[in-house]
């Protein structure tokens, strides 16, 4: 299964958008959901993570306070809410998921690596 990250666009500086991940006909409710953001000629980096019922979340420094994780299992959603948007948060958004229970794994780079399922993405970017 791939999932589905949809919702960027094009924002001004000190915007704001709502990604969302999804993944038709799968069930997300046994899986912890993370995103990353790859940016033109850089690595791939986590952004976000939530557990499985949603009281473990983590966020990488750069986006601690600006962005909020959450989900919504009755709708087999995870959505990432972007405010206070900066130029350098330019790029394609991934959500992934493991068959963990929490962000424990998601805290080391090497757990980092059993997340899968990757799809499309969703480019974001903001103008500044």
């Amino acid at each position: 299964v791939q999932l589905q990250a949809s919702g960027g666009g094009l924002v001004q500086a000190g915007g704001s958008l709502r990604l969302s991940c999804t993944a038709p006909g799968f069930s997300l409710d046994y899986y912890t959901i993370a995103w990353f953001r790859q940016a033109p000629g850089k690595e791939r980096e986590g952004v976000s993570c939530i557990s499985i019922i949603g009281d473990d979340t983590e966020y990488a420094a750069s986006v601690k306070g600006r962005f909020t994780i959450s989900r919504d299992n009755d709708k087999n959603t995870v959505y990432l809410d972007m405010n206070s948007l900066i130029p350098g948060d330019t790029a394609v958004y991934y959500c992934a998921k493991a068959a963990h229970s929490n962000c424990h794994f998601y805290r080391s780079r090497s757990g980092r690596a059993d997340f899968g399922s990757w799809g499309q993405g969703t480019q974001v970017t903001v103008s500044s």
